[in-house]
């Protein structure tokens, strides 16, 4: 089998209002888009969300990854992965230029595991057939108050989610901390609280004093609480708080990884396939984790993610999105999206492949 196209581009949805997290508002997402066709006529594909840049994630597939993977066989996920990195490693380690290698790479695993007759948490392992899932969302509008936030916890709760993750740090501690308090009083004592405050505060100081007001609610996690370059700030909060930091979302390789547990900057890793190089660098990430006993909660993406955490035996929770909450779009452009069952739980797809299949009129409605 041999690759004999790769095309990519970006997609842009938009939002029917806009939406904020503690220090960004979105009007739209948009997602670059990889497909590798072969010779055999099967073909993969791979996205990753753009953050406004898309285009960019796009153009350097064309530019410089197109290139190292026509004419190879698609199956030869380590050789291709290593020589995607290592002819860019000037300019790619990490960053927009990783998530284009995490598309490319995404795309070969999707035709290895076609190739193979197989889902693609199978052709991997196959530790489970369905995961658990948690509801993600608290996030801020203008017109949102306490109640509009209790009555979207309360939905998440009728569809049979026992675990429900919301947004802090946009406004006040006192005022987060009646957020909180109002949320944990919609869920009850028994189920669990992840709290997400992408990176907000400046200092550890100032994460800490935050994050010990939301200590009465008994939060499971919190994400992200500095940005994460800053990680002996991060682990400085790690250690003075009685409940776990979350975080890797935004992260690299296992490098990078690694030098956050090991400083003691998180007890949870969130390594999101788009974001760290792909399916393979993923699996590395997990298997590193794995000899800690250090739990994985992979950020968004539970398409594909779900299949991942299906392979590991270290897989905590998938990331979920409702759609008509209007955060996370992505489910617009697939064909037949994941969702979880009455007990939060997603069953994972039989078909051959890593079963994210995309509709193609609704990519070229959206193509930029």
């Amino acid at each position: 089998m041999e690759i004999t196209d790769v095309e990519s581009y970006a997609i842009e949805i938009p939002l029917e209002e806009p939406v904020s997290f503690s220090n960004r508002t979105l009007h739209f997402r948009d997602h670059a888009i990889t497909h590798v066709r072969t010779d055999s006529g099967l073909e993969g594909v791979g996205y990753s969300l753009g953050y406004e840049a898309a285009e960019l994630v796009a153009g350097a597939v064309d530019s410089r990854l197109t290139e190292v993977v026509l004419g190879e066989d698609p199956r030869d996920t380590e050789r291709l992965w290593h020589e995607m990195y290592e002819d860019n490693v000037q300019i790619g380690r990490t960053g927009l230029f990783l998530r284009a290698i995490s598309t490319v790479d995404m795309a070969l695993w999707d035709l290895k595991a076609k190739a193979a007759g197989e889902p693609l948490y199978k052709l991997l392992g196959g530790h489970a057939e369905a995961v658990p899932s948690y509801a993600s969302g608290g996030y801020y509008r203008d017109d949102k108050g306490h109640e509009g936030l209790r009555s979207e916890i309360n939905r998440y709760l009728e569809e049979g989610h026992d675990v429900v993750k919301m947004k802090v740090g946009r406004r006040s501690i006192p005022e987060e901390v009646d957020r909180v308090a109002a949320v944990r009083e919609e869920i009850g004592p028994d189920r669990t609280l992840l709290l997400d405050a992408n990176g907000v505060w400046s200092s550890a100081p100032e994460g800490i004093r935050a994050c010990r007001a939301f200590e009465p609610y008994d939060p499971y996690f919190i994400e992200e609480p500095v940005m994460i370059d800053r990680v002996e700030t991060m682990a400085q909060v790690n250690e003075a708080i009685d409940y776990p930091v979350a975080t890797g979302e935004l992260e690299g390789t296992r490098h990078s990884f690694a030098d956050l547990y090991d400083r003691g900057a998180a007890g949870i890793l969130q390594p999101d396939v788009t974001v760290c190089g792909g399916v393979t660098e993923w699996l590395r990430i997990a298997d590193y984790a794995s000899a800690y006993d250090v739990p994985i909660a992979p950020h968004y993406n539970w398409n594909i993610h779900a299949s991942l955490l299906g392979a590991i035996e270290n897989g905590l929770w998938v990331e979920y999105f409702y759609r008509d909450q209007d955060v996370k779009v992505f489910d617009d452009v697939v064909e037949d999206p994941l969702e979880p069952d009455t007990e939060g739980t997603i069953p994972l797809p039989d078909d051959p492949g890593h079963g994210v299949e995309l509709d193609e009129n609704a990519l070229q409605e959206y193509r930029v």
